[in-house]
């Protein structure tokens, strides 16, 4: 049995100058902590010298870490420790890195810029994305794998492989439209968004709340929460892609419009979309309530959420 892995805090110093993470230093901390986790972790794993560079550029490159960040601030929520949950945190940001390996792909979105440098299929090539996305997702899984108690590691593998699977659902509702004609354009909407991007999201603070040992009351709660956050960061980010640039947000700016693509500005206008931001605002924060003051870092992430510029 290999050696528990552990942190440095001058690796987690290292990987952080490498990432462009949340803005406010004291939200994004968990980040640099799960960044050196699978830093390390990956070094210790055999792989082809190109395959694991391409996973290293894919998954420790610039970005939010949003996920991996909820996963460790919904564990500390509970009353457990970060270190608890620092390899879900690293899988999950694992899955979301692949989805975004895919959805680049000439085959989906076609796109040549994420966060701001070139995706990966122009960094190294199509084969090699599509074979290091289907890596990163097979690694998730072996990583989450070996929690402890067993039953936590049968629970939270059973949230990532839904949040991943209604996630590619999600991709298939946005890319290739299997709907109805009776659907109405707004309930087509929620349907991507909460597959697409809320599954992992909602994924990752259950699982959070899970590694620290949340009660059935904490876990409903968490639960709402992310599915609130989970919808809102979709239609922030809808709203973003028309309202920024692309030298600003470090992907192309405008890519939905000229796909025609299903967002909240193009079914219900801007003024609508920012309403909707401020009531799923309100509703997440509604179910932070009964969390009390360990919840503290979630509501000042959830507001972060709501009006970040990026």
């Amino acid at each position: 049995m290999e050696p528990p892995l552990t942190v440095r805090p001058d690796a987690a110093r290292g990987v952080a100058e490498r990432a462009r993470p949340i803005e406010t230093p004291e939200l994004a901390a968990p980040a640099r902590l799960v960044d050196a986790f699978l830093s390390e972790w990956l070094d210790r794993r055999p792989l082809p010298a190109d395959l694991r560079e391409a996973i290293r550029y894919a998954v420790l490159g610039p970005g939010k870490r949003l996920r991996p960040i909820l996963v460790v601030r919904c564990c500390e929520a509970v009353g457990a420790p970060a270190e608890r949950a620092l390899a879900p945190a690293a899988a999950i940001e694992m899955i979301h890195a692949f989805s975004l390996v895919h959805d680049d792909l000439p085959a989906m979105d076609d796109d040549d810029l994420r966060r701001g440098r070139a995706t990966l299929h122009r960094h190294a090539s199509e084969a090699m994305a599509i074979l290091a996305g289907d890596a990163l997702m097979g690694l998730a899984f072996e990583l989450i794998y070996d929690l402890e108690p067993e039953d936590l590691t049968h629970r939270a593998c059973r949230e990532l492989i839904l949040g991943c699977n209604n996630m590619i659902a999600g991709q298939v509702y946005d890319t290739l439209h299997p709907f109805e004609e009776s659907v109405a354009p707004e309930q087509r909407l929620q349907t991507i968004h909460r597959h697409k991007t809320g599954a992992l999201i909602r994924a990752a603070c259950r699982i959070g709340g899970m590694c620290g040992g949340a009660n059935d009351g904490q876990l409903r709660r968490i639960t709402g929460f992310g599915e609130a956050i989970g919808l809102m960061f979709q239609v922030v980010d809808d709203l973003l892609d028309v309202t920024q640039t692309t030298e600003h947000l470090g992907k192309t700016a405008g890519k939905d419009e000229e796909q025609r693509k299903l967002t909240y500005p193009a079914v219900i206008g801007l003024e609508a979309s920012r309403r909707e931001v401020r009531r799923l605002h309100r509703e997440a924060l509604a179910c932070l309530a009964g969390l009390g003051e360990r919840a503290r870092a979630l509501v000042q992430l959830c507001d972060y959420l709501a009006v970040r510029t990026r």
